[in-house]
């Protein structure tokens, strides 16, 4: 994915008032990642957001809901997508209607 894409969307870190959002390009983000990013959220936000074009591993997913932590929200991949649908974020969607002939009906007749 290229910083040419969707210049609205965060690209490494970017502090919100009250949210840190993180986006990474990984495979599958490793919880010593997610570790990493809530220590950019210490003093500076409430919550954090960790965006990822891929998947999380399962450690990352429990480190992101650790009791007592700043909680961190994970988006996946799939979820990113869904996400970029349903807001619309630079795409459109077109539905495309395909309709097949069927041959042996027409030769039945």
């Amino acid at each position: 994915m290229s910083d040419e894409l969707n210049p609205a969307l965060p690209q490494k870190s970017l502090v919100l008032q009250e949210l840190e959002v993180m986006e990474k390009f990984l495979r599958e983000t490793p919880e010593h990642e997610i570790r990493d990013f809530r220590g950019v959220l210490q003093g500076r936000a409430d919550k954090g957001l960790f965006a990822t074009t891929g998947s999380f591993t399962r450690d990352a997913i429990k480190e992101a809901s650790r009791d007592g932590a700043t909680p961190i929200d994970l988006l996946d991949g799939e979820a990113l997508v869904n996400k970029i649908k349903e807001l619309k974020l630079g795409i459109s969607i077109d539905y495309v209607e395909e309709v097949n002939i069927d041959k042996k009906w027409f030769e039945s007749i």
